[in-house]
């Protein structure tokens, strides 16, 4: 999606995306990655979702990536933080303890700016692109993430047809397809939530299935 499109949803508040809530497969499925505490985390396209603060929580260092600035400020207003703000390459940079955003196109993002970083967190990133930025989004996942960096990958999967993204549907072969060659892939999880998300019944869908993958950079 071009940019204009997140900074237009963000600036008129249409954040339907945005969970008032830990995400509930986090919180299950997170400690058993046996991280050491300290570890830092990446969460692409990361909004201002409560799971950063929990991850912080848990006492990780994390490290968000969002291209909208109202996203970013209303994180550490709504957690009562005064981030420390600078200029970091071609991002605007908030730090606030162990919790770091950079605001900017995540493709600018660089290995150097995640040197050290051993985990990811997909819980919104793959699912809010279209089909052709899916590949070029993995490809510079692989190019930013060091060997041996692992995580959780949520996705949705439903009938297309039924619905314009975002968030967009990725079936699991989609997900075998980008991740096989440099990524090994776990499925955790997978569950028909069409039953909890009235929004989506109301937008026609039959069927939404939730699926959860832990991953590991090969």
């Amino acid at each position: 999606m071009h940019a204009e499109f997140w900074q237009a949803r963000w600036s008129r508040s249409e954040i339907g995306f945005h969970l008032s809530e830990v995400n509930p497969y986090l919180q299950r499925y997170w400690p058993a990655l046996g991280l050491l505490e300290g570890a830092r985390v990446l969460v692409p396209l990361c909004g201002k979702s409560l799971d950063l603060a929990w991850l912080a929580g848990q006492g990780y260092q994390v490290t968000g990536v969002e291209l909208a600035q109202r996203a970013v400020e209303d994180f550490f207003a709504e957690h009562e933080l005064q981030p420390v703000i600078s200029e970091v390459g071609a991002f605007r940079h908030y730090q606030a303890g162990n919790v770091e955003i950079y605001c900017g196109d995540f493709f600018a993002l660089t290995a150097q700016q995640l040197a050290g970083c051993v985990a990811l967190y997909d819980r919104a990133a793959l699912i809010a692109l279209p089909e052709p930025m899916r590949e070029r989004y993995v490809a510079h996942l692989t190019q930013i993430l060091p060997a041996g960096c692992q995580g959780l990958l949520v996705t949705l999967d439903y009938d297309q047809a039924q619905m314009e993204g975002p968030p967009f549907a990725v079936a699991d072969d989609e997900v075998q397809r980008l991740f096989a060659a440099n990524w090994q892939l776990q499925g955790l999880a997978s569950a028909d939530v069409l039953g909890e998300n009235w929004r989506f019944l109301k937008r026609g869908l039959e069927r939404l299935e939730e699926r959860v993958y832990q991953l590991r950079r090969q």
